[in-house]
């Protein structure tokens, strides 16, 4: 089977997918609320671009077709916001999408297997990368024009497994292997800089053998020209500086906007309708 990634929106179109995904996530916390929604929220244009860029190749008719580029959520709290993309796209219905949560429904809170389009189990934080590293150097070896993209929170990177795991993929010059930052500078309890600072994230991965590079996370034009950058022998790091629980005054870089949940009457107000 000869299948290439689906064909890239223009920008225009972009921005108001993006706008749409946000739309739907807050939809879905409005149904569901012990979501993580500012989670969410802060990564809506970094998969739009993935999902909508040309840059991830699937089918959704077969979800483990052995071509397809591989995706991990490894901050599985916060990619409720992928659920619309995967059903918009066509790995189920979305009615799926009014279910989240309830017992017997497609979709749960946190990704897992079961869902067509999820690759793995998005528990307990830092292990993403990690599974990624054991993709990406398998297909290296099988199929080397794969890629695989892993998306992580910045809060993650607290866990030490993520940094064994930058020092295999160097090792092994996955330069199919992409992590991507969702660098929104709060964790669940406060500002990361103030737990565990990251300071000069891009240098420390550079130090560990990486490409590394900062973007925007909420400018398509900058991440589309980020994510077509190829660094042959090297893994690559994008950190994209985003805003956790963007667009929802008084959630948006709030410290505690990770266990925060947005009023019944904010949403409505947001959406500019009721349930």
């Amino acid at each position: 089977m000869n299948y290439s990634a689906p064909l890239p929106l223009d920008l225009p179109a972009l921005r108001q997918k993006a706008r749409w995904v946000w739309r739907e996530t807050l939809r879905i916390h409005r149904r569901s609320p012990e979501t993580r929604v500012a989670s969410a929220l802060s990564c809506v244009e970094i998969l739009v671009a993935l999902y909508y860029g040309g840059f991830l190749r699937y089918d959704p008719k077969q979800p483990f077709w052995p071509g397809r580029d591989r995706f991990i959520a490894s901050k599985g709290h916060g990619a409720i916001s992928l659920y619309p993309i995967l059903a918009d796209r066509g790995f189920f219905p979305h009615e799926a999408l009014t279910q989240i949560g309830q017992p017997g429904a497609l979709l749960s809170v946190i990704p897992e297997p079961a869902i067509p389009g999820v690759e793995t189990v998005n528990g307990a934080l830092g292990h993403g990368v990690g599974v990624g590293c054991g993709m990406a150097l398998a297909l290296q070896r099988r199929d080397p024009d794969r890629r695989v993209v892993v998306l992580v929170g910045d809060g993650e990177l607290h866990e030490g497994a993520n940094w064994e795991a930058f020092m295999l993929a160097a090792q092994h010059r996955l330069d199919n292997l992409s992590v991507i930052v969702d660098n929104n500078r709060i964790s669940m309890l406060g500002p990361t800089d103030a737990i565990v600072s990251h300071r000069s994230l891009p240098v420390k991965l550079e130090a560990f053998g990486w490409a590394a590079a900062s973007v925007d996370g909420h400018d398509l034009e900058a991440l589309l020209t980020i994510l077509a950058a190829v660094t042959p022998g090297q893994p690559r790091c994008i950190i994209a500086d985003t805003h956790k629980g963007r667009g929802v005054p008084g959630l948006e870089d709030a410290p505690l906007s990770h266990v925060t949940s947005i009023p019944p009457a904010q949403l409505d107000a947001l959406l500019g309708e009721t349930p």
